[in-house]
């Protein structure tokens, strides 16, 4: 199973709000389109957040967990980035597609990596089991 690590606020925004979109500056190996990967929150805070999460009352309702996998997601699919997927999608780069979203009851805690990256066996487990 790969995890992608997402800075906050867009990994709450994914596991609790409607961000469907998750861009990155490459495509996702085709391989790991259509299986469920983990949404791993980064310890970063992105501050250019608050420029698209424009209802902050719903932000400050979000755990926050840093550190950790807090959803699950299937790799729908990607496309090029060209001007779609607003208010989520960038202008450039790679528009991964992600849907079931399942938002982990605990967060599980872990080191995370840049890129899709495989969790520890424990990590897993805990996951599979909740």
């Amino acid at each position: 199973m790969k995890a992608l690590t997402v800075h906050q606020p867009w990994a709450d925004a994914i596991a609790y709000g409607s961000k469907r979109i998750e861009n990155r500056s490459w495509a996702p190996p085709t391989a790991v389109v259509g299986s469920t990967i983990l949404i791993h929150a980064g310890k970063r805070f992105d501050p250019m957040a608050r420029f698209v999460i424009t209802d902050w009352d719903t932000l400050v309702s979000w755990p926050d967990a840093r550190g950790a996998v807090i959803a699950t997601a299937v790799l729908a699919g990607s496309h090029r980035a060209d001007g779609c997927c607003a208010p989520w999608g960038d202008l450039r780069g790679h528009h991964w597609q992600l849907t079931d979203v399942q938002a982990l009851t605990e967060p599980v805690p872990c080191l995370g990596a840049q890129r899709l990256w495989t969790p520890g066996v424990a990590v897993q487990r805990i996951i599979r089991t909740a």
